[in-house]
């Protein structure tokens, strides 16, 4: 399961592949850190530069959006609306700020038609929104009202945030306004073809481990429909599994080289079981706060945590193993680790590995 896994998600070799179709092939890349989906191309494509992807999000064929989870991903502009509309429910139904709006009030409808004209001629930051709603609700917190819209409407995080070489302010604007034409009628993906997609990139899975990913219910109906297309497994504990036919399916015996993971990877949030990727109790030590530290694998499984720390003219990854690697391991890091440094550190004269 972990070699398929890793076939699936483009980590047994690197790949020449056009970067749209790998983000689509992904269903998306978590981007909640505005680098991540940079890091996690670049481990799984030969030749991938960052100014690709920059020039796809500057041209809006690439877009940063709540997806999945309620988490901000990257999408192509194709997938962003269809996604969108299949995932708003599981939005809505995972707000924190619903109760201070109906206490107060404030009509759903309303306020997305509030939140659409105030961004129709601005980029607002969630809190530029949320003080402009207040004037019209100050009975209900202007956050809960900024994440309102959010909920209620597809809001793409707009360049420069996102892009590798710059930064700033998340500003928001609606993504019917800012994606070109032709992705807004690109129609619609069905919930059936959403599963499918999933099971390509990330099964054989259960009922279970889609709705992980997705983050919706009731999901069983749609794969018993789907049933006669596609194959089924039997994981060790007697789990039905679902795939699509056609998928890799590797051997345990494929070989399975370092890779460096960014943030929030997918590909250690995409099932309920976490097993196939994930050694028991390593979980909770990639936790950092409400977020999950960048992982490196080995052998195919998560063996450490690593960070990248820029200073003047210098750029260092440190390296943290859960456990001391062997000298042919330590090695095979370290290699990987100046590739990604290559990738990262831009025209820094002094860079270098660390261990912790």
């Amino acid at each position: 399961m972990n070699r398929i896994l890793l076939a699936r998600q483009l980590l047994l070799r690197r790949r020449r592949r056009a970067v749209l179709a790998v983000v689509e092939h992904l269903v998306g890349l978590q981007s909640q850190s505005p680098r991540a989906a940079y890091v996690g191309l670049w481990t799984r494509l030969s030749g991938f530069r960052a100014e690709r992807l920059e020039e796809l999000m500057l041209e809006r064929r690439a877009v940063r959006i709540a997806l999945m989870r309620s988490t901000v991903h990257l999408v192509s502009a194709r997938d962003c609306l269809p996604l969108r509309r299949l995932t708003q429910p599981a939005i809505a139904r995972t707000s924190r700020h619903t109760k201070h709006r109906r206490d107060a009030g404030v009509d759903d409808g309303e306020l997305a038609a509030a939140g659409r004209e105030l961004m129709a001629d601005h980029r607002r930051t969630f809190s530029e929104l949320g003080e402009l709603l207040h004037e019209r609700w100050p009975g209900c917190p202007a956050d809960a009202l900024a994440m309102g819209v959010r909920e209620l409407v597809p809001l793409v995080q707009v360049p420069p945030r996102g892009l590798w070489q710059q930064g700033g302010a998340v500003r928001v604007a609606d993504a019917a306004d800012w994606l070109p034409a032709a992705a807004t009628r690109s129609g619609r993906l069905a919930i059936d073809g959403l599963v499918r997609r999933y099971l390509a990139a990330y099964g054989p899975a259960s009922v279970r481990d889609v709705q992980t990913f997705t983050g919706l219910t009731g999901l069983r109906a749609v794969l018993e429909e789907l049933r006669p297309t596609l194959r089924t497994f039997r994981d060790e504990s007697g789990t039905e599994l679902f795939d699509v036919p056609g998928s890799p399916l590797p051997t345990a015996r494929a070989a399975a080289p370092v890779r460096f993971l960014p943030e929030f990877d997918n590909v250690l949030l995409s099932h309920a079981d976490r097993s196939r990727i994930l050694p028991e109790g390593t979980m909770s030590m990639l936790s950092l706060g409400n977020g999950l530290r960048p992982a490196y694998l080995v052998d195919g499984f998560v063996a450490g945590s690593w960070r990248l720390v820029r200073g003047g003219r210098s750029a260092v990854i440190e390296l943290r193993p859960f456990e001391r690697p062997s000298a042919d391991v330590r090695r095979e890091l370290a290699a990987e680790a100046e590739r990604l440094l290559t990738f990262a550190a831009g025209d820094r004269e002094q860079r270098a590995v660390s261990w912790r």
